[in-house]
């Protein structure tokens, strides 16, 4: 008999309409590898319990992106449900979706990581123009680079818009050089991919806009650096506790070397995605990607 799958995808995040891309694909691919497959779009809470109830699921493909989908959120209510669901649980998922936290555990382990301050998005704006230039300046809890800015003239503070002043950020020396991301799929990393985004840097509109990036893979960067790169990424997945994969964004040049910026606990998988990009290169389909996350699929037990 096969296994019943939920794909959890949609959400209350910024990365809503993503996460529904992310689940159109999963589903499908599971229904290829022979699960029995049923989709559910969260908008409100208490349907997806009465889902849950109803369909019995044996796991939950968590397709979601953004918060309430990997930052922690999604994974405890799982948990205390007692059912299985993918990705990393609830300890890995708040760690790596605080990025100064996850920063510090990373130096902690030897891992080279860019400096920086942790501060109120109101304490920043008062010094935004007087904080020594070039800076990067992003949310500590959010992913897609959703609220990210590049600072390197004053006047460049004028686009920066944070309603929230109680948000805590993160503001960190710009590390010029080449993009770099590197995932780790059951412990190990197999190559890495730099990133030419088409305009300033790799955000939102860059990660999710087909032609706006270019992916070069495997990297054109030293093999020393590559190696440095899957090391750094294994020993992120490791002291976070990931399960099955996660992938780590760095910045490389020749002066500063490879420098750690953030891990993902739960990276996308639409088409223009980097982690089914880099399990192809490793020989490893869409589909077989997708089910080693369904068969790894956990939950904390009583």
């Amino acid at each position: 008999m096969s296994k019943k799958v939920l794909v959890l995808s949609g959400g209350f995040s910024a990365e809503r309409e993503v996460s529904l891309v992310s689940g159109k694909g999963v589903a499908e691919a599971l229904k290829k590898s022979g699960y029995d497959v049923v989709c559910h779009d969260l908008t409100d809470v208490k349907k997806l319990i009465a889902v849950l109830e109803a369909e019995k699921p044996d796991a939950v493909f968590n397709a979601l992106h953004g918060n309430w989908g990997e930052d922690g959120e999604i994974q405890a209510l799982l948990d205390m449900l007692q059912i299985p669901y993918t990705h990393s649980g609830m300890a890995a998922s708040v760690i790596g979706m605080d990025k100064a936290l996850t920063k510090m555990l990373a130096a902690q382990a030897g891992v080279k990581v860019a400096t920086g301050d942790k501060m109120r998005a109101k304490t920043f704006l008062q010094l935004a123009k007087d904080l020594p230039m070039p800076y990067v300046v992003k949310p500590v809890s959010d992913g897609s680079s959703v609220g990210v800015y590049i600072v390197k003239k004053p006047e460049d503070t004028a686009m920066i818009n944070y309603p929230d002043g109680e948000r805590e950020v993160m503001v960190e020396r710009f590390i010029d050089g080449r993009e770099l991301t590197c995932m780790c799929l059951e412990g190990k990393a197999y190559v890495v991919t730099e990133l030419r985004p088409k305009v300033n840097f790799y955000d939102y509109h860059a990660k999710y806009t087909d032609g706006a990036t270019e992916h070069v893979l495997p990297a054109e960067i030293p093999a020393e650096a590559a190696e440095t790169c899957k090391r750094y990424a294994e020993t992120v997945h490791r002291i976070l506790g990931c399960r099955t994969v996660s992938r780590c964004d760095f910045r490389y040049n020749p002066e500063d070397g490879v420098v750690f910026l953030e891990v993902n606990t739960h990276p996308g998988l639409t088409p223009l995605s980097l982690v089914p990009e880099q399990a192809a290169y490793a020989g490893i389909s869409y589909e077989k990607l997708c089910s080693l996350l369904v068969e790894n699929a956990g939950c904390r037990k009583r």
